[in-house]
């Protein structure tokens, strides 16, 4: 019989199971199964029930050099298993054994019953096949898929894998736990200044910071660029949450220093709360980014609030159907009467876009046209707005049989300015209609202006040379500068309606006001006063020297045919 290993020999035991009795059936089965085995690549051998217990009948030589590798309590837990098998009909078992100790080796073992012996009874073939390197290999793919290459932090998977895990949980064996998404500020523009592979050593200097004043307990992980993840278990309770992200944001209070600069950096936190209406870490990780949102515009740690999903949702909706709303032609203008305050007649109107929703019902401007800048879809929407305007102009001067004295006034977004040739599609608009563009009048808010004054001052002097007017809406409402006054060809500027509401109770609004006004004529400009709901305040803003006003006091937004009807009729009387 041949030297196995401490695995098998110290589970097996060799008695001679009257040898002499069956020497000659015996003998040659047991040749002729070593004779196989010794053919095999892999550890195998063949086992029978024995007096004392399970026996090797016969092994090679791969058996022989793995001895002396378990322990005992591994040992008998393969003698049980190799005994199950030879004591009962079993199916074949196949498990995996890991050797102890650091660097040990890894195998498959197959357990398999062979056709029972007439003299020996129940027979069992046992192989172990090593699988060090399909282990090894699967541990490094995995490590690499659940771990930042750059930080060796664990990755957004490894995160989620994290969380699904505390869900598991019993309620008894979990406290609670919360989210901390954390985004690096100004990150993008650092590394735009100091190169990537600085950036890529700053972000190991925040990573070991943030890491330095965490608990043992607290699991932190890189889920992007500039955005890091902390699962913090609630031992105490929710403040632990907030005490855990006070101290990240004191981690970085002191400036970060790359060779020779000296870098500050900031960060906005988010806080996601665990809840059992939590239907997954993808939720889990979606309300921490929620609250994050809202700490990048406040500067404070936020906590999520219930509803913020479904209001997300919601948006995501309304994108959807807004897009096709603009595609169908589903979207209407309606048109507020700008009124000259001298004479009382109607020189104008401004034109806002109005949405019915067949379901819904009419939309608010405030929801739809802010889902429509985050979205993109403003430029597509300006771009109806603009033309449908331009349209109703001219088929306004054809039912009236003559060129109207008025002029429509268009608001033009933010992010269309900064993206779409605004200019570029006035001038086709104009062309195909046949329109003058000095009945045009681009109205643009203080913020689009002062984003980027050299494209807004390219895009003014385009719509100049159409002749066209252009309005500073809102003023007074944002961080207006005298120098853009001056330096842009800016024709009109629309007193806010805060303002003018307040004028009666507030000094400071009448001395705003007031200022506007001066302001306005010093520099050559006209003025439209907003939010004129009262004829007290329509002859006040008159005396103050106020161009144009508009307001509910003299008319409403209305549709298209009402709106023409409404001017046909001022001018009769």
């Amino acid at each position: 019989m041949r030297k196995i290993s401490s695995e098998i020999a110290g589970a097996l035991s060799v008695d001679s199971v009257t040898a002499e009795l069956m020497a000659p059936y015996a003998s040659a089965s047991v040749s002729a199964l070593q004779h196989y085995l010794d053919a095999l690549p892999i550890a195998a051998g063949v086992a029978v029930m024995g007096e004392a217990g399970p026996r090797l009948l016969a092994s090679n030589d791969h058996i022989v050099r793995m001895r002396n590798r378990l322990p005992e309590e591994n040992r008998v837990n393969f003698g049980e298993r190799v005994s199950r098998h030879l004591l009962n009909d079993t199916d074949p078992e196949t498990y995996y054994w890991e050797e102890p100790g650091v660097g040990g080796r890894h195998f498959q073992v197959h357990l398999t019953p062979l056709e029972p012996h007439p003299v020996l009874g129940r027979r069992l073939m046992i192989s172990l096949i090593d699988c060090t390197a399909a282990v090894e290999t699967e541990r490094s793919l995995r490590f690499g898929m659940l771990h930042d290459s750059l930080t060796g932090l664990p990755n957004r998977l490894a995160f989620s894998e994290a969380i699904e895990a505390m869900l598991e949980k019993d309620d008894d064996e979990v406290g609670g736990f919360a989210v901390l998404v954390l985004d690096l500020t100004r990150f993008s523009r650092i590394n735009e200044g100091i190169g990537s592979l600085a950036g890529d050593e700053l972000i190991l200097s925040v990573a070991s910071r943030l890491r330095s004043v965490l608990r043992p307990q607290d699991l932190m992980a890189r889920m992007a660029a500039d955005e890091f993840a902390i699962l913090v278990p609630l031992n105490e309770g929710p403040g632990d949450a907030l005490h855990v992200a006070r101290r990240l944001q004191e981690s970085l209070a002191y400036p970060l220093r790359l060779s020779e600069l000296e870098i500050k950096i900031d960060c906005a936190i988010g806080c996601a709360l665990w809840h059992e209406n939590a239907l997954g870490a993808a939720d889990v990780i979606r309300n921490g980014q929620f609250a994050l949102k809202r700490a990048k515009r406040s500067g404070r740690i936020e906590i999520y609030q219930p509803g913020e999903a479904g209001r997300a949702r919601r948006r995501f909706s309304l994108e959807t159907e807004l897009r096709r709303a603009i595609e169908a032609d589903k979207l209407d203008l309606a048109f507020q009467p700008l009124v000259d305050l001298e004479t009382r007649t109607v020189s104008g109107f401004e034109t806002l876009a109005r949405w019915n929703h067949p379901e819904r019902g009419a939309i608010p401007p405030s929801e739809f046209i802010t889902v429509a800048e985050e979205s993109g879809l403003i430029i597509p929407l300006g771009r109806w707005v603009i033309d449908r305007a331009i349209a109703t102009l001219a088929d306004w001067d054809r039912q009236a049989g003559y060129e109207l004295p008025i002029y429509f006034s268009l608001n033009v977004s933010a992010v269309q300015l900064a993206r779409d040739s605004v200019a570029s599609v006035v001038a086709d608009a104009l062309h195909r209609h046949g329109m003058k563009g000095s009945r045009i009048t681009l109205e643009l808010t203080e913020s689009s202006i002062v984003a980027d004054p050299d494209r807004a001052a390219d895009m003014l002097d385009a719509l100049k040379a159409l002749a066209c007017r252009v309005a500073m809406d809102d003023f007074g409402t944002g961080y207006s500068s005298l120098a853009y006054l001056q330096r842009l060809p800016i024709d009109v500027l629309k007193i806010d309606r805060q303002f003018v509401s307040a004028m009666f109770d507030d000094r400071d609004s009448t001395a705003i006001i007031r200022a506007i006004l001066s302001l306005a004529n010093a520099l050559g400009m006209t003025t439209i006063a907003e939010g004129i709901e009262t004829a007290t305040a329509a002859h006040l803003l008159a005396a103050l020297g106020a161009s144009t006003g508009q307001g509910y006091y003299f008319a409403r937004p209305m549709p298209a045919a009402d709106a023409f009807d409404h001017l046909i009729g001022k001018r009769a009387a």
